[in-house]
């Protein structure tokens, strides 16, 4: 293995954990070279640059996944992520709900109920301000 993905694996274990590891094992039977980029380039390029901090980077990914629409497995991912790295659920709302004027209401409904069943698996709650 060479650097990047060695750097690119450890860092996708810091951030996803067991949900990265499933991810990338449900690649390998049909596009191995797609879990490698995700590791050496995602991982092991983006996630380790020095710029934000992981929760930053996490809020910016929900918030991009959730712009995209039609990411909600991705966006469970990253929601599991951001817990992960010590983000709490309702800083997760607030990143998805401040993005309805710049993607509309049903993409941040669908992220937001993502959301709402990332927290219930977890036994978390956000608390409503």
């Amino acid at each position: 293995m060479n650097e990047r993905y060695e750097d690119g694996w450890k860092k996708l274990m810091e951030v996803d954990g067991e949900g990265g590891r499933r991810e990338i094992e449900s690649l390998k039977d049909i596009a191995p070279d797609l879990g490698k980029y995700v590791i050496e380039f995602a991982f092991g390029d983006i996630y380790t640059r020095k710029g934000i901090n992981l929760k930053q980077k996490q809020l910016v990914t929900i918030a991009s996944l959730t712009t995209q629409g039609g990411c909600e497995p991705q966006l469970n991912v990253h929601i599991n992520a951001a817990l992960n790295v010590e983000l709490t659920p309702n800083e997760i709302v607030e990143a998805i709900t401040h993005c309805i004027p710049y993607t509309g209401f049903p993409r941040v409904l669908n992220a937001i109920f993502v959301a709402k069943q990332v927290f219930e698996d977890r036994d978390l709650t956000a608390t409503v301000e």
